[in-house]
């Protein structure tokens, strides 16, 4: 037997989405990961793709280079003294190619960019997925603590940084730097080594700017990500449990949180775009700054003799040529740098681990029979110094257990451990004789079928809900599981019948449907263990009878497993278990209990009573 940490003395990972620890935001990190991504199995497909756009785009910024010197070649036809029939078809051949090489150049880069985006687009796909697909496979303590609004936000930022530093890498900083190469050795060789120092100093000059600016600018825009994360999940947490709101008249007030949440998001919006103006008019005074100096000295050579006068407009063709991606290349460094943020929660979220891990060598649990035991099982939640303590007891395959006891006295905790949503600080819980920490989570929850007190639905249609334990079940298979939940009558009474959409949690039904519903859920998928969570606490008396009689159908046979308050529901059980503080503290028959005269039987005749109370108030 493998040996077990207690989950009290593992590191825990912080679960609130909200505490994520962000990892790195450097822009070398955040390249690495991105460029992982490029490289990685589910993107290979795209690969010459990807060769293909990147050299489009590479050879576009080298006929852009040479296009302006076509230019200088037309000016120069026309100023050399020649015949002016020779110097017109000169000059027109030039500014043709001139022309020419800018379309071509603007072209290609068209091109480039039209090739890369089903590539862009499967990159962000993958990363979203991979990012919820690890979320879902997080612990029930995130997810108990997650903000849902934030977790969506998070994953939507992420993934559209992500499209901005692909881009960015594969069209503007790698072919903007090699365009820099080649315009200062067109510079240096053609006209004068001066003008290509004037050039790289000007892009040098940019991009120490830009780096220190947008480093100040990325502190103000964590903060702006932070108040537009509050803002959003502020709103969604407001519309989702509405019904609170209501009942206790917040209206008001939760339209004062949801104000005040959007002043803050709009003070650091307002901090960033002004911060953004101050970059752009220092960047604007740099280049400028460069060109006029080019353009001076390229002026005083002309004068001096030692260019022709077609060198002034090739060379401010040359600057302006570059500036353009210069530009682009300042606000890629911002976005990417920014991105480089947005990044860090979803990077942080994929490297939280799960509380509850698959141990490296867990089997899949086959052909489950529903054998259940306990074995000295003690368990206590983080920041409770009570839990459970030295439970044990056998369910055999087949049999009923029921927990019964007053609030918090742990019964609900032992069906978390079942399901292995926790681990048990010591003992060992057992299915079918194999330590659940042996087994896949997967295949376990998979031989075990829950009914909740609150059966959650998912907006669908009735059909979609109750399929949703096997969707490939076959109509004749619904059709079954809801005729023994008790549920088929209703069902067809309605007039859009199984494709009737049950709403936002199922608020279109009433509490005996959802029930009903959950019920047929877990008779279709098949399970060897049925566990049920105070399945009809929440209802009436009538609908309770109905559905404890569907209850009662769908666990004949099947390994069952009931938290109930009302011990009516369970007094058929083959065994019952009162639980006190962590601890049992009876256990026997319902008839063994009664006989008994201890807690359970005090337990009885109260409930007895007040049943007997409100029939005589009725």
């Amino acid at each position: 037997m493998a040996a077990y940490l207690s989950p009290m003395a593992k590191t825990k990972n912080q679960n609130n989405i909200d505490a994520i620890e962000t990892a790195d935001g450097g822009i070398g990190i955040a390249l690495a990961r991105v460029l992982g991504i490029l490289l990685g199995r589910n993107l290979a497909k795209w690969r010459p793709i990807m060769l293909l756009a990147v050299a489009v785009t590479l050879i576009s910024r080298g006929v852009s280079v040479i296009a302006p010197l076509y230019l200088e070649q037309a000016i120069n036809a026309l100023s050399d003294g020649v015949q002016m029939d020779e110097a017109l078809t000169a000059a027109l051949i030039f500014l043709g190619l001139f022309a020419g090489g800018r379309f071509l150049a603007i072209g290609l880069r068209q091109a480039g960019e039209w090739l890369f985006a089903p590539v862009s687009q499967d990159a962000q796909r993958v990363m979203a997925v991979d990012t919820f697909r690890h979320a879902q496979h997080l612990s029930l303590g995130f997810h108990q603590t997650r903000r849902t609004g934030a977790l969506n936000r998070i994953i939507e930022r992420g993934t559209v940084a992500l499209d901005y530093i692909l881009r960015f890498m594969s069209f503007n900083i790698g072919p903007t730097l090699i365009e820099l190469c080649l315009v200062a050795g067109v510079l240096a060789l053609t006209y004068d080594a001066a003008l290509a120092v004037i050039a790289v100093l000007t892009v040098a000059s940019y991009a120490v700017f830009t780096f220190f600016m947008t480093e100040w600018r990325v502190r103000q825009r964590r903060r702006l990500n932070e108040a537009d994360t509050e803002w959003r999940a502020r709103a969604v947490d407001s519309m989702t449990n509405f019904e609170t709101v209501k009942a206790f008249a917040a209206e008001d007030r939760e339209t004062g949180r949801y104000n005040e949440a959007i002043q803050e998001y709009n003070r650091h919006f307002v901090v960033t775009a002004r911060s953004l103006n101050l970059l752009n008019t220092g960047q604007e005074f740099i280049t400028n700054g460069g060109l006029f100096a080019m353009m001076g000295f390229t002026a005083w050579q002309v004068a001096e003799g030692q260019l022709e006068i077609g060198a002034i407009a090739a060379v401010m063709m040359l600057m302006m040529n570059l500036y353009r991606p210069l530009g682009l290349l300042g606000w890629a460094w911002r976005e990417i740098k920014q991105g480089a943020v947005d990044l860090e929660k979803l990077f942080g979220l994929l490297a939280m681990e799960s509380d509850v891990p698959d141990s490296t060598d867990a089997e899949p649990l086959a052909k489950p029979e529903g054998h259940v035991s306990f074995s000295g099982v003690s368990f206590a939640h983080d920041g409770r110094t009570a839990g459970l303590q030295d439970v044990s007891f056998d369910v055999p395959a087949g049999k009923s257990v029921a927990f019964v006891g007053t609030s918090g006295a742990g019964k609900s905790t032992l069906l978390k451990l079942l399901f292995r949503f926790y681990d048990v600080d010591k003992g060992q819980v057992a299915v079918d004789g194999r330590d659940v920490r042996d087994l896949k989570q997967m295949s376990l929850r998979s031989a075990l079928g829950l009914v909740p007190q609150d059966v959650v639905l998912f907006n669908d249609t009735i059909k979609a809900n109750i399929a949703y334990a096997h969707p490939e079940a076959s109509m004749d298979a619904l059709r079954n599981a809801a005729r023994r939940a008790q549920l088929l009558d209703f069902i067809e009474s309605l007039p859009e019948g199984w494709d009737t959409r049950v709403g936002e949690r199922g608020l279109k039904l009433s509490g005996g449907e959802k029930q009903r519903v959950g019920i047929a859920r877990v008779i279709l998928s098949d399970p060897a263990i049925i566990v049920l969570d105070e399945a009809t606490s929440a209802l009436d008396s009538g609908t309770e009878a109905a559905v404890q009689e569907a209850l009662e159908a769908a666990s004949k046979g099947r390994t069952t497993l009931m938290v109930a308050h009302r011990l009516s529901t369970v007094h058929n059980a083959d065994e019952i278990i009162v639980l006190q503080q962590g601890q049992i503290i009876e256990r026997g028959t319902h008839g063994a209990l009664l006989a008994s005269g201890g807690e359970y039987a005090e337990m009885w005749k109260r409930q007895s009573q007040d049943a007997k109370a409100v029939e005589h108030v009725g």
